[in-house]
């Protein structure tokens, strides 16, 4: 007792403050595998990796980086007046690297991974390095315009499909005269005229827009308007470009095959036709590139179409200078290989073929029993990123069903990767794939995916509670805030940060149901309901809030093509209506304008790292942050206006800072008027308006 009575109170207090244990903060601790917190991101074999992990200020007593290897003590680097930054050094090694973080405080022990804080590990959502593995800068962050080319914008009457041109799934093909009208139920042999042309013709909206690439459907020789089922891989669709040489005639009345489709015959197997085609395709390619942007091919590589000039099953090469004999027409094709035959005693015109799903319009293509289609598609990944054509990179259709077996699908993506980065190291390679992308991400197959599970699926369900065809509505899900960040954060985690960054975040595409229909929350398509029903009861406030979350989220906000201009269908085939020239909302066109503008001028919305802010029901708060700015949005997807207390502080907003409100949508439309607003002891409190988003930067204070 004899020392506390000769001790001031004052000495008294800090003796008792330093004898106290800190209570750990862990609304502080934050690291990710981004720029701001590994540098570099993409590191090469050899080179010194700086790790870091923040801290509040004076709050951890050590703060551990550990691998399977070792456990290596931090230290201090930098301080604010907000958090302590730790940091260090280690050199990377051949091997993937995969490490965590230990934090001790106060005598307790917490682990920090890709889920956060935890006081037991579950190593599945560790950090993870792979040397050597990166993926194209321009990707990072860009704003892509998907483009289904049929219906886009026809700039050439000239090379239209015409009535009766050819039969597709047994019926003649037609032209479609009036571009205002809705895609047929059975809508994939009917074609509107869009081609390149078109496209060209308003490269100059695309580019006001702020478009940075734009992701063609298949544009290569084949029969439906989707082209999902390919004729010939080495030639573009001269229904998509030029048509030089235009022999032949229209079937006949009373036709029941192509045999006598000698007008489309003549347009897609004439050389002079398919080079003048490719010819169109350089030029084309020249000029999107001459404007900044770039340009991504859609490939098909599982599985051909039934027309393919390696199948010929509707027989349209069997007699044309220049080919070889089709699988389904001789046994003694070079091509018999390439596919799978369930009867070998069937030939001529073989129909017994194993087709994609029971398809016979679609012919999977075996990898396992011909060296020759193995080495043949390679060449065609690296025909298209190379000079003339110099196209961007690929988006693979339902990549993880190449093959029949687990080893063949790995090792050919493994190749196609190495073939096409060979060729064009800055070619991006994207995937089409709806489960658990992990094993083909580890930076030896894909670059990334189109982001199903960790952005449309959890943002859809949020702001609509609609399944992505509109053929289930969950009012559980609707608004359930807790809901959506925690499938967000499972389903990012199995990301790389390089392949987070390039994932291509849609609301839409030319396979769901367009976002701004699923805002009526009505389960249909439109065999059931009609094409009508789509355009009723939608709510672009809604629509709004979403394309504010997909502009200030990590990846490549990617737009469906009229989904800027207020365009609505159900599932395919109504998803693949006309773009209204003419008849655009044209306010919504200016909020994506104005949303890209913000996107692509602030740093920290493209490459900076995410952080999760404490919200409310149907509310979601986060902020977006790196060294020099720290940005803050706020969502209300409730019909009731929200008072929100958000603790921005954990975004890096210090005592000397608020935030100024950059923009802001509601359901009556949008503001670019910019408003302070005050946070104070590091928290902002704000009522948001109903269905209202809100972008905010934070800016010092006036008075500080």
């Amino acid at each position: 007792m004899g020392i506390f009575q000769n001790m001031t109170l004052s000495e008294k207090m800090q003796m008792h403050i330093q004898r106290t244990k800190p209570i750990l903060n862990q609304q502080a601790l934050f690291t990710d595998g981004g720029p701001n917190y590994r540098q570099p991101m993409e590191p090469e074999t050899g080179d010194t990796v700086k790790i870091r992990f923040r801290t509040a200020k004076d709050n951890v007593e050590h703060v551990y980086f550990c691998t399977e290897e070792e456990k290596k003590e931090m230290t201090i680097a930098s301080q604010n007046t907000l958090f302590d930054f730790y940091e260090t050094e280690v050199v990377m090694g051949e091997d993937v690297l995969v490490y965590y973080f230990e934090v001790h405080a106060g005598g307790k022990v917490c682990f920090f991974n890709k889920m956060g804080a935890m006081k037991t590990l579950e190593p599945f959502f560790n950090y993870k390095i792979t040397p050597g593995f990166s993926t194209p800068d321009w990707a990072k962050g860009a704003v892509i315009y998907q483009i289904y080319v049929d219906r886009f914008a026809n700039g050439d009457p000239t090379n239209d499909v015409l009535d009766r041109e050819y039969i597709y799934i047994g019926e003649p093909v037609s032209r479609v005269t009036d571009w205002e009208k809705y895609p047929a139920q059975m809508g994939v042999r009917e074609f509107y005229g869009g081609d390149l042309q078109g496209v060209l013709d308003h490269l100059d909206y695309l580019e006001d827009l702020g478009v940075d690439v734009l992701y063609l459907n298949p544009i290569f020789v084949s029969p439906s308007n989707h082209k999902y089922d390919i004729q010939d891989y080495d030639y573009v669709d001269p229904h998509f470009t030029k048509i030089v040489v235009d022999e032949g005639e229209v079937l006949p009345e009373g036709a029941l095959n192509n045999i006598q489709a000698t007008k489309y015959i003549s347009r897609v197997t004439d050389k002079r036709n398919l080079e003048a085609s490719n010819a169109f395709f350089v030029k084309f390619v020249e000029e999107v590139h001459k404007r900044g942007m770039r340009v991504i091919l859609d490939g098909v590589f599982n599985h051909c179409g039934s027309f393919n000039k390696w199948m010929d099953a509707e027989r349209l090469y069997e007699n044309q200078y220049g080919y070889e004999k089709g699988a389904y027409v001789d046994k003694n094709s070079p091509y018999h290989d390439y596919f799978t035959f369930y009867n070998e005693e069937e030939w001529p015109y073989n129909e017994e073929y194993d087709g994609w799903w029971g398809h016979r319009t679609l012919p999977k293509l075996n990898y396992e029993k011909s060296p020759q289609l193995y080495e043949y598609i390679l060449n065609i990944g690296r025909k298209w990123v190379s000079p003339p054509y110099n196209v961007d990179g690929w988006r693979l259709d339902v990549a993880a069903d190449l093959g029949y077996n687990e080893e063949t699908n790995h090792r050919f993506w493994r190749d196609f990767r190495s073939a096409v980065k060979e060729a064009n190291p800055d070619a991006i390679i994207l995937a089409e794939h709806y489960a658990d992308p992990g094993e083909w991400l580890e930076g030896d197959q894909w670059d990334t995916v189109m982001n199903y599970n960790a952005f449309m699926e959890p943002v859809t369900w949020f702001f609509t509670g609609m399944e992505k065809h509109s053929d289930e509505h969950r009012s559980d899900l609707l608004g359930n805030t807790q809901a959506f960040l925690d499938s967000m954060m499972y389903h990012m985690s199995r990301f790389q940060y390089p392949s987070l960054l390039v994932s291509m975040n849609e609301l839409s595409n030319h396979d769901h149901s367009r976002f701004l229909t699923r805002t009526n929350q009505t389960v249909g398509r439109t065999e059931f309901l009609g094409p009508e029903a789509a355009d009723q009861g939608v709510n672009k406030g809604i629509l709004r809030a979403a394309v504010m979350l997909q502009m200030t989220w990590p990846g490549a906000p990617t737009i469906y093509y009229g989904d800027e201009a207020g365009v609505t269908g159900w599932t395919d085939p109504d998803n693949r209506r006309t773009y209204p020239w003419g008849h655009e909302d044209r306010e919504l066109i200016e909020y994506h304008r104005e949303l890209i503008r913000l996107h692509k001028a602030h740093k920290a919305l493209m490459t900076g790292s995410l952080l999760y802010l404490e919200g409310a029901y149907k509310v979601i708060c986060y902020g977006r942050f790196d060294e020099q700015e720290k940005m803050v949005v706020l969502i209300n997807g409730s019909f009731d206006e929200t008072k929100v207390r958000v603790p921005v502080w954990e975004a890096g907003v210090t005592e000397k800072e608020d935030l100024l409100r950059l923009m802001m949508s509601t359901e009556g439309g949008f503001t670019m008027e910019q408003v302070v607003c005050p946070v104070r002891g590091g928290v902002l409190e704000i009522t948001l308006p109903a269905i209202s988003a809100m972008l905010l930067k934070a800016v010092p204070r006036s008075d500080s």
